[in-house]
């Protein structure tokens, strides 16, 4: 793709997920969602391979049915409230479906099987797009609808998705996967607290950003698509592979690493709010998304020279 062209597209991005983050009325923000899903087609489909065009396409169907969703929840609200206005959805039923879209929009558990599809079958590069700045525009959503979306709905895509975030993670060999079911995990963690604190959410979001850029910027530096590969990047930089296991270990969530904090907050707030019982469900899920960062963590740097890598090194 031309310079230009991707630029084009990436000033799309941008404007896409500007307009739903600074707007009020719902059709400006279902604008501002469509700009986004349709500025990234082209990024997911530049590859011209079989895999490639199937990840654009399932990306482009399953954002295109949440923001249609998305349309209805608040053409439903407009309908019996006569009001537009994204910070007054005061309407039970398109609350929830707005929650359920958002999960679909986001890749929220159960709605999550489109994720690791789509990032498996893009570039590294595209897939941190996915992974980051594509979660921008839902999360604004969330973040202003914050008082009326249902709780318990939240809840129980958090608990979900924070487990199968961790369970799905455990057999992957392939980076972007794992990428993508970090990411899976993580956001379960948002949603969780979303509608206790949604100051924590926001911090969460900031710190999860922080490390999925750091992460997958080493793993385009050293070309890891594979845990295989992971484990010759220090013949190529010990000092990115340093780099690369303390991020993993902060993705993990171990102290005294900014990952930790996040979580212990969730997991303060969950139990001063009597939900203790939800917050053991999330520590112990956490504990499946760290075996698989440990496990990358030890195939990266910790099994350093003199080891037994049967394979050729990157030199």
């Amino acid at each position: 793709m031309s310079p230009t062209i991707y630029t084009i597209i990436l000033s799309s991005l941008a404007t896409g997920t500007i307009i739903t983050m600074t707007s009020f009325h719902w059709l400006m923000a279902w604008i501002g969602l469509e700009l986004n899903t349709l500025a990234i087609i082209p990024i997911i489909s530049t590859l011209h391979h079989p895999r490639s065009t199937e990840a654009a396409t399932k990306y482009f169907l399953t954002q295109a049915a949440a923001s249609a969703m998305i349309l209805f929840s608040s053409m439903i609200n407009a309908w019996n409230m006569g009001t537009w206005d994204i910070t007054q959805m005061s309407y039970a039923p398109s609350n929830i479906l707005l929650s359920l879209a958002l999960a679909l929009k986001l890749g929220l558990a159960p709605a999550h099987f489109w994720l690791p599809e789509v990032l498996q079958g893009s570039t590294l590069s595209t897939a941190f797009i996915i992974a980051t700045w594509q979660k921008l525009a839902p999360m604004s959503l969330i973040y202003m609808t914050m008082n009326n979306l249902p709780s318990m709905i939240l809840l129980m895509l958090g608990l979900t998705s924070s487990a199968i975030g961790g369970w799905s993670g455990l057999n992957q060999t392939q980076t972007r996967k794992i990428m993508a079911y970090s990411s899976i995990a993580h956001l379960g963690w948002m949603a969780m607290i979303a509608s206790i604190m949604s100051n924590i959410m926001i911090m969460n979001l900031v710190v999860y950003l922080m490390m999925t850029t750091a992460l997958f910027t080493s793993l385009i530096c050293s070309k890891s698509k594979t845990i295989k590969d992971t484990a010759t990047t220090w013949t190529t930089s010990p000092t990115l592979a340093i780099i690369m296991m303390l991020t993993l270990l902060s993705l993990g969530g171990l102290p005294p690493l900014t990952g930790f904090l996040p979580k212990w907050l969730i997991l303060e707030e969950l139990i001063m709010q009597n939900l203790a019982p939800m917050a053991t469900a999330m520590a112990m899920s956490a504990l499946l998304s760290l075996f698989f960062y440990l496990r990358l963590t030890y195939t990266t740097t910790l099994t350093l020279p003199p080891n037994t890598l049967q394979m050729k090194f990157k030199w």
